[in-house]
Parts: C-alpha cells; sequence; structure tokens
C-alpha cells in the first residue's frame, strides 16, 4: 500500500499521550477513539484510510474508518469505552480519563457531543 499521499493525525494532546495509545493500537487493545464534536469531523468518514503518527511525528500505521456515530459524552457505553483500550478498560476508567482530556482541552461537559470512531489496523508502518 502507497500509505504516503494519505492525511496523517496522532492521538492525544501531546507526544507521550500519542505514544502510549499509539502502542494500544499496534498491540490490538484501541479499536475506537473519540473527540469533541466542537472539534469537526476532523477528516474523518467511514471507509477512509489515514496515518496515525507517534509522537515525534513517525508514521507508524494505516488505520481505516469502520463506524463513525455522534453521542453525548455521557451516554457513551462499557462496549466503547472497552474498544478505545485503555486502563482496564471499563466505562468508570473511560469516564474519568476522557473528564481530565477534554478538561484539560477547556471542552469537557458531561452532556458534551463527541464523534465516536471504531476503526481497524490496516498495516503496520516500519
Amino acid at each position: 500500500m502507497d500509505w504516503r499521499n494519505l492525511e496523517s493525525f496522532s492521538f492525544g494532546d501531546g507526544p507521550d499521550l500519542a505514544n502510549r495509545l499509539l502502542d494500544l493500537v499496534l498491540s490490538g487493545k484501541k479499536r475506537a477513539t473519540c473527540w469533541a464534536e466542537s472539534q469537526g469531523l476532523l477528516s474523518a468518514e467511514v471507509g477512509k484510510m489515514m496515518v496515525v503518527l507517534d509522537g515525534q511525528g513517525v508514521p507508524r500505521a494505516v488505520l481505516k474508518t469502520i463506524e463513525l456515530t455522534k453521542r453525548r459524552f455521557d451516554e457513551v457505553d462499557a462496549a466503547f469505552a472497552y474498544d478505545e483500550g485503555e486502563g482496564d478498560r471499563s466505562l468508570q476508567y473511560w469516564r474519568e480519563a476522557h473528564t481530565r482530556y477534554f478538561t484539560r482541552l477547556g471542552r469537557f461537559a458531561p452532556d458534551m457531543m463527541l464523534w465516536c470512531e471504531r476503526f481497524e489496523l490496516v498495516e503496520r508502518i516500519g
């Protein structure tokens, strides 16, 4: 696959988090992500492939969006939290971690709308 012409992104809000979340993707634990609806669609669409970068900006994998839905923060369920792959994969962990994350970004509200994306790992790079 020629991934060099695909759009790219990194997870999280800094190099350390980007690397931790990428490691979860590469290990097969992380198959979902979310972001505030107020940030827009961020180029996501079902079927689209994108390159995920590590915390140093190096291309590491190609992901394909397989599901994209909108839901309120307080409506995220245990199945989605599990697919995000973080911590103990529980809904409680997901809510605590994402409350901290969206608070850091100045966007948190219990009823905030999120874009919730499920993806598949298409190819590892390097």
